[in-house]
């Protein structure tokens, strides 16, 4: 996420999503990082606020042991990607 967010392209992976985008599909992006809710918000911030890029829902992960840590809710794959295709965000931050 940190490499999109700063267009850096220097993977297979992150040319393989900017390839996606400049031809005008949607990016989906299921977060799953120990650090979403330190080093890497600032980031993911960044792509919430881009066209194109979607985000599956997610949650801090377990706030005793990982207080920084997002998860993914895997139950709102399909209805992200089906959102995504009509340029909808389901409110990609869980309670």
């Amino acid at each position: 996420m940190a490499k999109l967010a700063c267009d850096i392209i220097d993977t297979p992976a992150t040319m393989a999503a900017k390839s996606h985008l400049r031809n005008g599909f949607p990016l989906v992006i299921a977060p799953s990082t120990n650090n979403g809710l330190s080093g890497n918000a600032e980031n993911i911030g960044k792509l919430l606020n881009r066209n194109n890029y979607y985000f599956v829902p997610f949650r801090q992960d377990n706030p005793i042991t990982k207080p920084r840590s997002i998860v993914f809710d895997e139950s709102y794959i399909i209805k992200t990607l089906e959102y995504a295709l009509d340029r909808e965000q389901i409110s990609p931050i869980l309670l």
